[in-house]
């Protein structure tokens, strides 16, 4: 052991037991009723912004890999939404101006809108058709007392990426797909 290694070690355990406690409190309820509401999609389009889009688009990479028509706002290749379709967008500590104005377009477009956020209160909740709260720390909540070891939003960004994989599970379950036909769908490009 290096000089300091144990602290560090302590560290990775007190991180993984705050992302722990975060899936002791999520509505698993919630979380399927956002799986269903994804399986019946026809079209979804993501959105995040910072790292809460690093996480949205790493579930975009694997709603394609299901076999679902998946995009991103903002690569070329996004299609335009409307009946049907579904916009799901990240706005963990409540909102963003980005959020509300896509979420606008998308309703005026005829689309459903699935905010995944850790303000249940928060302005991007109010106006969305669905929303899964993810009870984790964000910027919105990062200062004063019990606030998680890691920097600002990363427990909630770090939850996002299990609860999202956690969600591929149980809609490849839903939508009878075997992990080879997930795997038949990733680029061989690389």
């Amino acid at each position: 052991m290096y000089p300091g290694e144990e602290a560090f070690l302590k560290l990775y355990d007190q991180a993984l037991a705050e992302l722990g406690a975060v899936f002791e409190r999520i509505d698993e309820q919630a979380v399927d009723d956002a799986v269903a509401v994804i399986a019946g999609a026809r079209r979804i389009v993501l959105y995040g912004v910072g790292r809460e889009g690093l996480q949205i688009k790493g579930f975009a990479m694997r709603l394609h890999h299901l076999g679902l028509e998946a995009a991103v706002v903002g690569d070329m290749t996004t299609p335009p939404v409307g009946e049907g379709d579904l916009l799901i967008v990240s706005a963990g500590p409540g909102s963003f101006s980005t959020v509300l104005g896509l979420m606008g377009e998308a309703k005026a477009a005829g689309a459903k809108t699935l905010v995944v956020t850790a303000q249940p209160n928060g302005e991007a909740a109010k106006r969305a058709d669905h929303m899964l709260t993810i009870p984790a720390q964000t910027m919105a909540d990062d200062v004063g007392t019990g606030v998680s070891v890691l920097p600002m939003g990363s427990l909630y960004e770090g939850a996002q990426y299990i609860l999202f994989e956690v969600m591929v599970l149980k809609l490849r379950e839903r939508l009878g797909i075997s992990a080879e036909a997930m795997r038949a769908n990733h680029t061989n490009l690389e």
